[in-house]
């Protein structure tokens, strides 16, 4: 059997460029991103990016563009709907004229954020932001076009490189004595490796089982605050790394009222990870799994 043909789009991002790694060993990878000059990778042109499925016939169309700056969606509600929603349609329509599987990530922003429960795929979205209506209609015009799919609801995603939260506060624990950290919203952090390694492997699968498309939650295990993220990277830190000097003392749980901004945020990100793991096969590691690797990776 031939290995497949995959396209990548959003290379540069924190997932994307994971998923180069993860799925190099699957097939041949195209991977573009927005300022790609050989094929167009720019979510803003729609015909572009499908003159590039066109062009290019992919077996696998691999999705890791997205408009992800929430405040700024919520003053730029055009360009955020053509990225996170016309264009993805527009992508399944070509994945389902090429009969091609269709890989898109999504957000625990879909849903309103109530509650104390771990969303399941089939509650219903409530979406409280742009960014979270905008990835929502994504979502919808991908189911509506009719290709073979697999969307990844995720949230809290991180990665060695670039910024994330942990690194923002370990930077401010050394500069800052006193720091105030929102208490109030739960969620998993997600690492953009563990993202990308399970797409490799639901790829696999699918390629056997096709009928188990479909879309589902991905987050890593366990459930925490921004207020005890924080906490737990700075008492790993001072573990692992002792040369590291914070400085900071008085550290305060506040509420999410405490920093307002243009978009509202979720309570409760929590994400229900079971239908994911029967169908797949896989246990799902506990999210300090992760930060600790890419503390080590960052600091070491």
């Amino acid at each position: 059997m031939t290995a497949p043909h995959i396209l990548l789009l959003g290379k540069g991002g924190q997932v994307g460029w994971e998923l180069q790694r993860s799925l190099a060993v699957l097939g041949r990878v195209t991977a573009l991103d927005f300022d790609s000059t050989d094929h167009c990778g720019d979510f803003t042109n729609p015909q572009g990016v499908a003159d590039t499925v066109r062009a290019l016939r992919p077996d696998i169309i691999v999705n890791a563009a997205a408009h992800t700056a929430v405040d700024k969606a919520e003053s730029e509600p055009d360009l955020a709907r053509i990225i996170n929603a016309t264009t993805p349609g527009t992508l399944a329509q070509e994945a389902a004229r090429l009969g091609a599987l269709l890989v898109h990530y999504s957000t625990d922003y879909v849903f309103d954020g109530s509650g104390t429960r771990p969303r399941t795929e089939t509650d219903t979205p409530a979406p409280l932001s742009v960014y979270g209506r905008t990835k929502l209609e994504g979502e919808q015009l991908i189911q509506q076009a009719g290709c073979q799919h697999l969307i990844l609801r995720t949230s809290w995603v991180y990665a060695a490189r670039g910024g994330n939260f942990a690194k923002t506060m370990l930077r401010l624990a050394q500069e800052r004595e006193r720091l105030t950290i929102i208490d109030d919203q739960w969620g998993a952090p997600t690492g953009a490796d563990l993202l990308a390694d399970v797409t490799a492997h639901a790829i696999r699968h699918l390629g056997q089982r096709p009928q188990d498309a479909g879309l589902y939650h991905l987050v890593a295990a366990g459930e925490t605050t921004w207020f005890s993220y924080a906490k737990y990277v700075f008492a790993a830190v001072s573990t692992a790394f002792p040369a590291i000097k914070i400085i900071a003392k008085d550290i305060t749980a506040v509420p999410t009222s405490a920093f307002p901004t243009p978009a509202t945020r979720p309570h409760n990100s929590r994400l229900n990870t079971a239908k994911l793991q029967a169908t797949f096969g896989l246990q799902l590691p506990h999210w300090q799994q992760g930060v600790q690797r890419m503390l080590h990776e960052v600091l070491a």
